[in-house]
């Protein structure tokens, strides 16, 4: 018993009950900001200056510096997460961000600005408490077993509740709840950076198989192939079939979208069911560009990945049939394995990246309201720091995130400690409280260790809000695609061209 003690006190003098939510945080401050600054590092603007033809705005590094407050005469200070509190202040940090203005292939201006003022998690490596000893923590008013791992916005401690969703390029197959003309739904939710697009498999009772995606609404799944480029029936039937066996579903569908004999067919069926009414020419460009950009996009967004898009949708189409007709297990949705939880980290890089476009947007503006009037001198004058400042502390301060989840953010239970750490490490699923969801509500064998399984509120939330269990840590690394690669093809996967 007493080896037990000593392993766990070992394990908590190095560690803390919110370590993966610092974690996650330090990671976003690291990695994520800069990755999001790099996904919109070039602004084009459409309407520029007389003498310029070619006209870029670039971002380059961005960078946080640490917490501190300018005061009513201009000085800028440190400040002190207890100060925050006591002044009804919004503990945050300046965000500055090197821009340079090319004009014609050359650089005329470069500079750094001020971008924003980003809240700061408490003991994370932005916060001026992180490595503080017992002592120099009681010195700033601060409790030295308090674990920090949430912000401090006009005074109001808020933490940032983790959100448990399904995993994003997983094919969940299901049967359809109502009853309907499919018996059975897939979908697979395909995310690609800053945005997720869910698509929809369906057969219906004359065993047409249907692909539904963002404009694409019931669209014979077979004419989407062909017009990716894959037009030969033999090959669709043999992708999309188990070996040894063939469906009668297939042989359907292929009949089906038999008068679409090339590519130039497909695309002009495509187009007709999308309710495209430009030109020939026209509504077939429309419709690739379409499709390039909104199918499948974890896959890839150019065309040069549409046959691997033509192959994975019949993977998808072989994995449907032998659910639906041979009745295979499909994937379990209530396995931990097919969760993502989404940590304060991730959480503040989906606000940041929907942030930053609207910056962008706003940087564009006033560039062509100036350059219109003829006052356009200097790019510096256009960007402006209270922009992003105001959105993410109205976003932190109200619980409304991007992608209209609500309750996000909220004010941290201060009751006693043991509610306080409760709180810290709660985890809430997307799924209405208000629907049965049993399945979700259950204890799976796969939440040991990670969940608490007593912890969750009765009434409608039971089983959708549960909390971490005391020593889980959650992974924060990432593993490259090309290291994935080079496991599989050593472990003698073949590569499709």
């Amino acid at each position: 018993m007493l080896e037990t003690h000593s392993v766990v006190k070992k394990y908590f003098e190095e560690h803390s009950f919110i370590d993966s939510n610092l974690q996650s945080f330090n990671k976003f401050i690291d990695v994520e900001l800069q990755r999001i600054v790099n996904e919109n590092s070039e602004i084009m603007p459409t309407i520029t200056p007389s003498e310029a033809h070619d006209f870029k705005i670039k971002f380059d590094n961005i960078w946080i510096e640490k917490p501190s407050i300018v005061e009513a005469d201009g000085s800028t200070r440190p400040v002190y997460p207890m100060e925050a509190r006591l002044r009804q202040l919004t503990y945050s940090a300046p965000m500055h961000l090197e821009v340079s203005v090319h004009i014609d292939g050359v650089q005329r201006e470069s500079f750094t600005t001020m971008v924003g003022k980003m809240p700061i998690m408490l003991k994370s490596k932005a916060c001026l408490l992180h490595g503080m000893k017992e002592a120099d923590l009681e010195k700033h008013g601060e409790d030295p077993n308090d674990p920090g791992g949430y912000f401090i916005l006009n005074g109001n401690e808020r933490v940032l509740i983790t959100v448990e969703d399904l995993m994003p390029n997983r094919f969940f197959i299901s049967k359809a709840q109502e009853q309907g003309a499919s018996k059975h739904v897939a979908k697979i939710f395909s995310q690609r950076g800053s945005y997720s697009i869910p698509h929809t498999i369906e057969m219906m009772k004359d065993g047409i198989i249907y692909l539904t995606f963002t404009r694409f609404k019931r669209i014979p799944i077979i004419a989407v192939i062909k017009a990716l480029g894959f037009t030969k029936d033999s090959d669709i039937q043999e992708m999309a079939s188990p070996e040894g066996k063939e469906y009668d579903e297939m042989y359907i569908n292929l009949f089906n979208a038999l008068e679409l004999k090339n590519m130039e067919d497909a695309l002009e069926f495509v187009a007709k069911k999308m309710g495209l009414t430009q030109p020939k020419e026209v509504r077939i460009q429309k419709a690739q560009e379409q499709l390039d950009q909104y199918l499948l996009p974890h896959v890839g967004i150019t065309p040069r990945e549409r046959y691997l898009k033509a192959y994975n949708l019949c993977k998808l189409i072989k994995r449907f049939l032998m659910v639906a007709k041979d009745n295979v297990t499909s994937m379990d949705k209530d396995h931990y394995k097919n969760k993502k939880l989404k940590l304060s980290g991730s959480l503040m890089a989906d606000l940041m990246r929907v942030n930053m476009k609207v910056l962008v947007n706003d940087i564009n503006y006033n560039l062509q309201r100036l350059v219109k009037r003829g006052k356009f001198q200097s790019v510096k004058i256009i960007i402006r720091d209270k922009l992003l400042t105001s959105r993410i502390k109205s976003a932190m301060a109200t619980g409304s995130w991007v992608g209209g989840r609500k309750g996000i953010s909220q004010n941290i239970e201060r009751t006693n400690f043991v509610a306080t750490m409760s709180h810290l490490n709660r985890v809430v699923s997307q799924l209405s409280a208000t629907q049965e969801n049993f399945e979700a509500r259950e204890i799976h064998s796969t939440h040991w260790a990670r969940l608490c399984p007593i912890e969750t509120p009765e009434g409608t939330p039971i089983g959708l809000r549960k909390n971490l269990a005391m020593m889980c840590q959650i992974t924060q690394e990432e593993v490259s695609d090309d290291k994935i690669r080079k496991l599989l093809e050593a472990s003698g996967l073949k590569i499709v061209k």
